[in-house]
């Protein structure tokens, strides 16, 4: 699944993408950028 990275401000694969839910009850994707390691999150489900 790709996401953006703000730290590095381009697209990218997400590492160990886990599917959550928000606090609001929303799904979202969180995973970890394969260049720096910060966190990246996708709102919404995964396909």
């Amino acid at each position: 699944m790709e996401g953006y990275c703000l730290k590095d401000k381009m697209k990218v694969e997400m590492r160990d993408p886990q599917q959550i839910t928000m606090k609001n009850g929303k799904p979202a994707t969180v995973g970890t950028c394969p260049k720096c390691g910060t966190k990246i999150y996708k709102i919404g489900k995964a396909k």
